[in-house]
């Protein structure tokens, strides 16, 4: 990695910790104004679209947005993962849309289980893996929506990832995401702390998933998620399988590029491996050069498919074991979303 990149990194884990650090803000009071600044923009913006100022359209079929208020990984993806699947074993035929970050796609572009993740980004690149159902990516939601069902008529509910902040596009559903280890940080707006919108954002959505940690009372509506690891993989031959017991005397290297690398490297411990823990950022665009040169790498699905993409990397390295984590949540959760969503459903065939 760069000088550059590394200094940018490291910046950034350092925010990350401040905005999450117990007792006074310190240093990151500094970005008081630029915080204060940055909520009045925000607020303004949720205010043109209330008042029709600024334009946005409904899709023609019941559309869930899965977001967080908070910068940061939350859950999101793997959230998603498990709606479309538990849709889907409901009776539904559910299609997701993404915004792509971290991909070069300027139009909306439909993703496949090869799909290149420079191109469409990784989160949809591994959501199309886990589930099986349309995905389409782009910048423009509503676009990435209408182009997902021309392509496929029979879809009837659509999951947006990632997309509590785009009110252009109108939403039938909103589900939160919090990190319930971390919480909602210093309570502070970006960048001064973590908050993407105001907390009290949080009384205008359907309902919230906390994603573990001690459980708390967010909204009325409020669902408690955990992530659990399965079995890890070889990266180049995903059905062979790795037991725990037999990498724990090994030299181990974990590389994570995600939302929140701390969980992922505390999940390791908890299952009694000892590892050099090697944080990158988000949706990190990785090189070789970025991978420790000895030991036994292990990473998450999501850097996985990037990962697999470097050229030769899969057929000269059988060092990168995956993994993966699985979204388990309330028995109600499905319960109650299936329940509005045929709601939104009745009324619009009323209407």
């Amino acid at each position: 990695m760069s000088q550059a990149n590394t200094r940018s990194t490291g910046f950034a884990q350092w925010l990350v910790q401040a905005w999450y650090k117990p007792g006074p803000g310190g240093r990151v009071l500094l970005f008081l104004p630029l915080a204060w600044l940055y909520g009045a923009i925000t607020g303004l913006r949720v205010w043109l679209y209330r008042r029709g100022f600024k334009r946005s359209e409904h899709l023609p079929v019941p559309t869930i947005v899965v977001g967080n208020i908070t910068a940061g990984g939350s859950g999101k993806t793997p959230l998603t993962i498990y709606l479309a699947q538990q849709l889907a074993m409901a009776g539904f035929t559910p299609g997701i849309i993404s915004r792509g970050y971290g991909g070069s796609a300027e139009v909306a572009t439909e993703v496949t289980a090869s799909a290149d993740p420079a191109l469409v980004g990784d989160e949809p690149v591994l959501m199309a893996q886990a589930t099986g159902v349309p995905v389409v990516v782009g910048r423009d939601r509503i676009a990435a929506g209408q182009a997902l069902l021309a392509a496929h008529p029979g879809v009837n509910v659509i999951l947006c990832d990632d997309g509590l902040q785009h009110y252009r596009l109108q939403r039938d559903i909103e589900l939160c995401v919090i990190d319930g280890e971390r919480g909602l940080g210093n309570g502070l707006m970006l960048p001064a702390g973590p908050l993407r919108e105001a907390v009290s954002r949080l009384a205008t959505v359907d309902a919230v998933i906390v994603n573990g940690g001690t459980p708390r009372s967010w909204h009325e509506r409020t669902f408690g998620m955990q992530l659990l690891p399965g079995a890890i993989y070889s990266l180049g031959q995903p059905t062979q399988t790795t037991p725990v017991a037999a990498l724990a005397n090994q030299t181990l290297h974990a590389v994570a590029g995600i939302g929140n690398p701390a969980r992922f490297f505390a999940t390791l411990a908890q299952l009694g491996l000892s590892t050099q823990n090697h944080a990158f950022a988000d949706h990190q665009a990785y090189t070789a050069a970025d991978l420790p040169a000895d030991g036994i790498i292990i990473t998450t699905e999501k850097d996985a498919v990037k990962l697999a993409t470097l050229s030769g990397i899969v057929a000269s390295d059988d060092r990168i074991r995956v993994l993966p984590v699985r979204a388990q949540l309330d028995v109600g959760l499905v319960t109650w979303l299936a329940a509005r969503i045929n709601e939104v459903s009745n009324g619009r065939q009323t209407a």
